[in-house]
């Protein structure tokens, strides 16, 4: 990365990117599928992606690790898609289904979901287990790498 230009995988269609930072903000599209490199929502990626998020994406990267039979997960859905409503683009957040990626897990030490574990260029600067309101997320995250919101 330069000091005026960065990396972002695609969440739509996986591809690395190139940008200017100065257009972070103005709705950045991918070179390859044309697809908004952010929409306000989280990606949802598999164990593959992930990583490619991890290693190339240099903004930090939120990961919610849930499974769809968790109730406090489901109850966290909607507060993590306000949390990309208001941390894009100066970060990504994605989402991956704990019970497709249990090498992931281990990984990370991840014992209870929802987990949310926090990176910056690819290491993991936080991570937090348990459903939380939108504020206090956001306070989390900011309290880690001091993104704005």
């Amino acid at each position: 990365m330069t000091e005026t230009t960065l990396t972002l995988v695609c969440p739509s269609c996986q591809s690395i990117n190139r940008l200017p930072i100065a257009r972070l903000a103005a709705g950045p599209r991918c070179g390859s599928c044309h697809a908004r490199l952010f929409d306000g929502h989280p990606a949802e990626v598999d164990a593959a992606g992930f990583d490619r998020h991890l290693q190339h994406d240099q903004i930090p990267v939120l990961a919610d690790l849930w499974a769809p039979w968790c109730g406090p997960c489901r109850a966290m859905a909607p507060i993590f898609v306000q949390a990309a409503a208001r941390l894009e683009p100066q970060m990504r957040l994605i989402k991956l289904n704990a019970d497709t990626a249990p090498a992931i897990l281990a990984r990370f030490g991840v014992r209870s979901i929802p987990n949310l574990l926090l990176f910056r260029n690819g290491t993991p600067i936080g991570q937090t287990a348990g459903a939380m309101p939108l504020e206090q997320m956001v306070h989390w995250v900011q309290s880690h790498c001091g993104a704005p919101a």
